[in-house]
């Protein structure tokens, strides 16, 4: 209401304008200058009332807006064929989803799948660090029930992949070592010793339960070598 009032005062203010220009008599011209004054005034004071007075901020369509849940996906399933190797995510409804909002970012070494707004929830998988590189162009993901399988096309066709990344290879070679005895090493050390390594080995690596029990065996052999020279 405040901006129809400010629009016809200037308004009025304007047309008293044209009419002063073409007043030839003083008075008439007195008349006029008195009241274009006076509306002058009057515009610019509602023009500073407006301007005062906080202005309402409409409440923002998106403001409605459920924010929708992200959630870290960790569990998937894989498998592999001369050329790909096949990541599959189960979701239950996820094949439901137009196909903009179910994608991949691909780079030679890492994979980022997005599932967006599937049940008012955002959903993301990442792996990184892949054991061997892949060929983003040739790469693909598809849309299936309840399940998004992702074929990521191998760099080098002639290798099968042992482990889906570098850190989970590392992980089960150091478990694959950590109880190996190299043969030049039986050859050097007498049983005894090769025994005691191992078992020293196991105490510094093991958890609460492996240290308890290698304790108790060592505590209980000590006691039997001090009965044994007892007897004799």
């Amino acid at each position: 209401m405040s901006d129809v009032k400010i629009h016809e005062l200037r308004s009025d203010i304007d047309e008293l304008q044209e009419l002063l220009k073409q007043a030839k008599r003083k008075r008439v011209q007195d008349i006029l200058s008195l009241e274009i004054r006076k509306l002058e005034t009057e515009w610019i004071a509602l023009k500073d009332k407006i301007r005062e007075t906080p202005m309402e901020v409409a409440p923002s369509s998106s403001a409605g807006l459920k924010k929708r849940s992200q959630i870290k996906l960790s569990g998937y399933g894989w498998d592999q064929s001369d050329k790909y190797v096949k990541i599959f995510v189960t979701l239950k409804d996820v094949h439901t989803l137009p196909k903009e909002q179910v994608y991949c970012k691909l780079s030679e070494k890492s994979m980022e799948l997005y599932i967006n707004d599937l049940d008012n929830k955002d959903y993301r998988l990442v792996i990184n660090n892949l054991l061997y590189p892949i060929i983003e162009a040739d790469s693909h993901w598809k849309q299936k029930t309840d399940m998004v399988a992702i074929f990521l096309a191998k760099a080098d066709t002639s290798i099968k992949w042992s482990h889906m990344t570098e850190i989970e290879k590392k992980f089960e070679d150091k478990r694959a070592n950590r109880f190996k005895t190299e043969p030049e090493d039986i050859d050097k050390k007498d049983p005894q010793a090769s025994i005691m390594s191992l078992m020293k080995n196991m105490y510094e690596t093991g958890d609460d339960d492996m240290k308890r029990m290698i304790s108790k065996a060592w505590y209980e052999g000590q006691h039997k070598k001090k009965s044994d020279t007892l007897d004799l």
